[in-house]
């Protein structure tokens, strides 16, 4: 059997998401709505009145024509743990691809609860509310959470030096391992993960994501807001809703 001591087991509570690369502008959109009524556009020609191009997006945004906001890509690095990656790859607008267990070791970083993370559901399903846990809560948690993954871990490492595939091994690992993953998306696309991944007070339509998977949402939104800022700011001032 794999000697437990000498794995180096880590253990987080944060997710990393990072813009590789993107081709995403508010001019994007201008061009896009434009072409309907005015053919080719020049970059000149939409820069010529950004008061007009504001009022074009916010237009756009409100009365809900989103095929304009599809004219652009924002391609992210996500690492986090895998159950935040199957909530991820619901938003089928995306494109993913994500590191395998078949062909390379899965290397032992595991997701534990940090301290403001909110344990106890109360209420029943569709009204409900997160309320943080007791100290006791806090110290089950993180205690059952590590020796449940050095567990795990041990028996995935004893079956990788008995010879079994890495595709099978994988199997008793669970889904609070990080996994890596490249993500793409345009912005319509992601407005729309956005107003169902960020809880806001002052969105239209009330939304009660998981935290985790909010947690790469904000940081995805962080990016797109310096790429589109006009595009982001038509987002927050209709509501939060997808056009």
């Amino acid at each position: 059997m794999a000697d437990e001591h000498a794995m180096e087991i880590e253990f987080r509570s944060d997710v990393v998401v990072e813009l590789i690369k993107a081709a995403a502008s508010d001019a994007d959109v201008l061009w896009a709505a434009r072409v309907s009524t005015k053919g080719e556009n020049s970059l000149a020609e939409v820069d010529a009145d950004p008061e007009r191009s504001k009022g074009l997006i916010n237009f756009l945004m409100r009365d809900r024509h989103g095929t304009p906001f599809e004219h652009s890509s924002m391609t992210f690095y996500v690492k986090a743990p895998i159950f935040v990656f199957r909530e991820q790859m619901r938003h089928r607008t995306f494109s993913f691809n994500e590191e395998s267990g078949r062909y390379r070791r899965l290397e032992p970083v595991f997701y534990v609860p940090g301290p403001d993370r909110r344990l106890v559901q109360e209420g029943k399903p569709g009204k409900y509310v997160f309320v943080d846990g007791s100290p006791e809560q806090h110290k089950l948690v993180t205690e059952v959470t590590k020796e449940s993954y050095r567990q795990a871990y041990r028996a995935y490492t004893e079956m990788l030096e008995a010879g079994i595939a890495r595709e099978v091994a994988r199997s008793v690992l669970p889904v609070g391992l990080y996994s890596s993953m490249y993500v793409t998306c345009n912005a319509r696309a992601l407005m729309n993960f956005l107003s169902l991944r960020v809880k806001r007070e002052d969105a239209k339509f009330p939304s009660f994501p998981q935290r985790e998977i909010e947690m790469v949402a904000e940081q995805m939104e962080a990016e797109w807001a310096k790429l589109m800022p006009l595009t982001h700011a038509a987002f927050e001032a209709n509501g939060r809703v997808c056009p």
